[in-house]
């Protein structure tokens, strides 16, 4: 196997990459291949796809706060046009370096007039919804390309703790689709603790529900702040549903992969076992000294 395909199967490591945990792989994988300069090249479209699954944040330049890189922030790239990624709330448009997670080249990005009002709104529920439940998070919201009345919320909430050998990320999106009067998302969690061992949770779980009427023809902010508390008590009934799984994985589950203790009910030490094994062979061999 050359360089090449060894960079192409080992870089597929990278997709599986825990919370935070990136740079390790890609440090390993660089010991593996010995060529920095064919492996910066050979990774460039596994590090973009990483970055734009997982709601890489990155600071936008010009401005105090964070943004997310992701499908819907991606801008440009067609007809030959340099790729570009969109922070909505500064309205500032940017070149992002998949290697480095660095903003680079701010360029102001005129936003579509007709769908910012209640763009804006949701966002400044989305923001409220962070301060409430995540603390670290960060959040987006961004016109859809997919059509007019149609919004992408987008929010990430990343926990890295090594010295706690544990890891994990909140990933949720949804559609808001003010046509069809309806929300559809997702919820991705994926959580590592590799102390003495190597767990890892990925979950992902669909949402989806109707916006009343009556939300749907109110004003913007009202609509947008009623539309996050349905989705506040989505997010909420499947954290009770995770913690009754966590609860019966602890008292079922694992219980069940426990070894069972021996009739003495007492752990063996197998140390002493092995001092009864050696002696039952001697004395299994010990026979007449020879004579002379």
């Amino acid at each position: 196997m050359d360089a090449t395909e060894r960079i192409k199967a080992a870089s597929n490591f990278l997709l599986q990459s825990p919370p935070g945990e990136i740079n390790d792989v890609l440090n390993d994988i660089r010991n593996i291949i010995s060529d920095d300069d064919l492996l910066q090249e050979g990774i460039q479209p596994v590090l973009r796809r990483y970055n734009i699954e997982q709601f890489t944040v990155v600071d936008v330049p010009e401005t105090n706060h964070q943004s997310i890189i992701s499908e819907a922030a991606r801008v440009g790239s067609s007809s030959g046009e340099e790729e570009r990624f969109l922070d909505p709330r500064s309205k500032i448009s940017f070149v992002f370096d998949h290697l480095s997670l660095e903003a680079s080249d701010p360029q102001p990005f005129e936003a579509d007039a007709e769908q910012e009002s209640f763009r804006a709104a949701l966002e400044t529920a989305a923001l409220n919804y962070l301060k409430a439940h995540f603390i670290d998070g960060v959040a987006a919201v961004f016109s859809s390309k997919e059509g007019a009345n149609r919004y992408v919320i987008q929010v990430v909430a990343n926990k890295y703790n090594p010295t706690n050998y544990w890891s994990g990320r909140w990933r949720s999106e949804y559609v808001v689709d003010l046509t069809a009067n309806e929300v559809v998302g997702k919820i991705l969690i994926n959580v590592h603790y590799y102390e003495q061992g190597n767990v890892q949770l990925n979950a992902n779980h669909a949402v989806s529900f109707n916006i009343p009427p009556a939300i749907a023809s109110s004003v913007a902010n009202t609509a947008s702040s009623k539309i996050f508390a349905l989705i506040e008590d989505e997010e909420g009934k499947y954290q009770v549903s995770l913690n009754e799984t966590y609860q019966e994985m602890g008292e079922k589950t694992f219980k069940g992969l426990r070894r069972a203790l021996p009739l003495t009910r007492q752990k063996l030490d197998w140390d002493k076992v092995m001092g009864y094994r050696l002696g039952a062979e001697l004395s299994g061999n010990r026979g007449p000294f020879p004579t002379t």
